[in-house]
């Protein structure tokens, strides 16, 4: 049973996969006066922003950045490079790609949204059969999500450009990196994406409100011929502004100063050594799963997120009842089962500053709670 009283003890452990626990040396930057954004000053840190962040998306192309949540990022990819009832090609991998197809929808464009089962990731031999048989080029655009936060799901962008190359297409490929960037190897030049879409509150080590669009010379083309309705989202204010390290409205000031020391963090441990440690916790964070018997939500071990595992729970089992009773009783949350598996599964995130010890108690917060609840597997 849990407990009755509202105090929680000690330091809050929170395992869901974003928004992230934010590094102090992050929050004392952002605890920095504010200062005037059209500024020499500003102008400076926005300059050093934009060019240090290529980097992490592994581009020498432009990336913009809103004052939004990645839904906005999402938006601006779209508005930027299509054009109303333009077609596009989709994959159900969970939730985030559900709300990505709706959003698509609303703004008007036909969306060939192919069914999945929320444990596997998007399929490369349907994305070239697709689009081998569309001789007229009526899709414009694949979007895909990188890592499907909700399930703990990674498609493989490499895979689905080639097969985009082997049908000899001219579509867009636009992906979602907002619980992969900085946490799994990602790389946008390489893989020839158009639009990579992120966020800040994940692996960027910072509070939600900043996004971004990492944007190709072929996108850029596109956007000079997009018909889309746009104003805040436009990009072409954007980089006109940025080139002086400015923005055509009043940017997120505070989370620019956090940016940049974020930015200095994942510089000082090397941006391959942070996805080797994501690659390790994750790993441990299986192989407890496994052993307490329970099953992971992915269905193909080369397709296991290293930034969020969804755990499985048997038939008849509340997860939102697991996750409950562990907030109750040892202050740790931990991710919702959404949409579909709402109810039947848990999420343990393991990405942003993270290590070692803290996967031990997020960890050990689910096995002690094995002691008190008798309608989930018992772990010992």
């Amino acid at each position: 049973m849990s407990k009755s009283n509202s105090l929680r003890p000690g330091k809050h452990l929170l395992q869901i996969p974003g928004p992230t626990n934010i590094p102090d040396r992050v929050l004392r930057a952002m605890s920095y006066p504010t200062i005037d954004h059209r500024g020499p000053d500003f102008a400076e840190i926005t300059k050093r922003v934009l060019d240090r962040i290529k980097s992490i998306f592994k581009t020498t192309q432009p990336v913009i950045m809103f004052p939004a949540s990645g839904t906005g990022a999402w938006e601006a990819a779209i508005v930027n490079t299509l054009n109303p009832k333009d077609k596009i090609l989709m994959f159900e991998t969970g939730q985030f790609s559900f709300l990505w197809a709706e959003q698509a929808k609303k703004l008007s464009l036909e969306v060939d949204f192919v069914p999945g089962d929320w444990r596997h990731g998007a399929d490369p031999k349907i994305v070239e059969q697709k689009l081998s048989q569309d001789k007229s080029h009526k899709i414009k655009a694949v979007l895909v999500l990188h890592n499907e936060t909700a399930t703990g799901v990674v498609s493989n962008i490499s895979k689905i450009r080639k097969a985009m190359d082997s049908a000899k297409h001219p579509a867009l490929l636009l992906v979602d990196t907002i619980s992969s960037l900085a946490s799994i190897d990602y790389r946008h030049d390489e893989w020839k994406v158009d639009v990579t879409v992120g966020g800040s509150q994940k692996g960027l080590l910072l509070p939600p409100g900043l996004s971004f669009n990492a944007i190709s010379q072929k996108a850029l083309d596109a956007h000079s011929r997009s018909t889309m309705q746009k104003a805040y989202w436009d990009w072409k204010p954007m980089l006109e502004n940025n080139k002086n390290g400015f923005f055509p409205y009043t940017p997120a000031t505070n989370l620019v100063f956090g940016l940049d020391e974020a930015l200095n963090m994942l510089m000082e441990e090397g941006l391959e050594n942070v996805f080797k440690r994501h690659t390790k916790l994750a790993e441990a964070a299986r192989i407890a799963v496994k052993a307490w018997g329970l099953e992971i939500l992915a269905k193909n071990p080369e397709e296991y997120s290293n930034t969020i595992t969804a755990v499985l729970l048997p038939e008849g089992h509340d997860a939102d009842n697991l996750r409950k009773i562990i907030l109750d009783d040892y202050n740790m949350s931990l991710g919702m089962g959404l949409n579909k598996i709402k109810g039947k599964v848990f999420r343990i995130g393991h990405l942003g500053d993270f290590n070692e010890l803290m996967l031990l108690g997020a960890l050990a917060g689910v096995e002690m709670n094995g002691a008190d609840v008798e309608d989930i597997v018992l772990l010992l």
